[in-house]
């Protein structure tokens, strides 16, 4: 039988990231996965070493846009461990509530680029304007809409008063209807579940076996999340993972679309139980010694290892992201499937190749 190899990316009409495969296809269906990656490498672990620690908090923001605050509040989380600071806790709630709010901005720019993926243009525009109200909200609370550059070690750098609370709950409550009302198309339209379910099927032990992480991990009935060790005020709200168990793109399609709507639960959680006083502890002295931080990003897992040796200058720097995680199980998934398939079996996993390449 003719085999033919077909590069898929690194540009792609439904690619978002430079991620290239060469796929060996036999009559239309995947019979290997050969990825290439190194398109955008960086060197941000490298600069870190010659940046004051203070000044890794805006280098490390810049590892993954999307996710940037989630990137900044685990490396500082690691610094604070080191050197014994503990954030206050206005502040802990105001990490908590930031991180959500990227969550539900990720999520929804996930979930139309899905919809891109197979062809659902309208859907894709729908998610898209929604996302729209939480940049707004970003910006108007943290002065940016992507790197909101909140966090600082010790805690935060701004707060919010009582009419930006009041707004925010307003603007949530508008966004979760409008979600809501997408959800009978996200979750029961036709032509979803056709390109979607019982596709790119992981099961629960191949899930282990691989080593995922995030909602493609959920999506194979594990109930695992960094948001469960407590960190931030996870520990003083009530939470529970979102976790499907059919492991195919239509379960993953569906832990985050779940997970929206539980984040915009979280952020009013925490807004409720915000209590006043300081947002800030005054950092003195330099870090010494390591550590090992763990949180939960939009697409899961998010490890920092920190070494200082009691200088300005960390002495080693270590990030490893979720879709590094993630990569192997879709080696994993597209041998067997179809060419026109590939788009869904990608993006399925939420690939974020700027976090894989620093």
């Amino acid at each position: 039988m003719l085999k033919t190899v077909i590069p898929f990316g690194p540009q792609h009409p439904v690619l978002p990231e430079p991620l290239h495969l060469k796929l060996t296809v036999e009559e239309e269906v995947i019979t290997e996965a050969i990825p290439a990656l190194g398109f955008v490498h960086r060197g941000l672990e490298l600069l870190a070493h010659s940046r004051d620690f203070h000044q890794v908090t805006q280098v490390v923001e810049r590892v993954c846009g999307i996710c940037s605050m989630i990137h900044a509040m685990c490396y500082c989380q690691g610094i604070e461990a080191i050197m014994e600071i503990e954030a206050p806790p206005r502040a802990k709630f105001l990490r908590t509530i930031w991180s959500e709010v990227h969550r539900i901005q990720s999520h929804l720019l996930w979930l139309g680029l899905f919809a891109d993926s197979f062809g659902f243009e309208s859907l894709f525009m729908q998610l898209w304007k929604i996302r729209e109200k939480i940049l707004d909200l970003n910006e108007a609370t943290t002065g940016n809409r992507i790197i909101v550059s909140v966090n600082v070690i010790g805690g935060v750098r701004r707060d919010l008063n009582p009419e930006q609370i009041s707004w925010m709950l307003a603007e949530l409550a508008q966004v979760e209807l409008e979600i809501n009302r997408l959800g009978s198309t996200l979750l029961t339209d036709y032509t979803v579940k056709k390109r979607t379910a019982g596709k790119g099927v992981i099961t629960k032990a191949q899930a282990f076996e691989l080593g995922l992480v995030g909602p493609t991990l959920r999506a194979s009935g594990v109930c695992q999340d960094m948001r469960m060790l407590g960190y931030a005020a996870f520990d003083q709200i009530d939470f529970e993972p979102a976790v499907e168990t059919e492991g195919d793109c239509y379960a993953r399609s569906k832990v985050r679309y779940r997970e929206v709507l539980q984040s915009i639960g979280l952020i009013r959680q925490a807004l409720s139980r915000i209590a006043p006083g300081e947002i800030r502890t005054k950092v003195k002295g330099r870090p010494e010694g390591e550590t090992v931080c763990r949180v939960e990003q939009p697409r899961g897992e998010l490890l920092y290892y920190i070494k200082a040796d009691g200088t300005k200058n960390l002495e080693r720097l270590r990030i490893r992201t979720p879709t590094f995680a993630n990569i192997p199980a879709l080696l994993r998934i597209l041998p067997g499937m179809w060419l026109s398939d590939v788009p869904v079996a990608v993006l399925s996993i939420d690939p974020c190749i700027s976090c894989t390449e620093r």
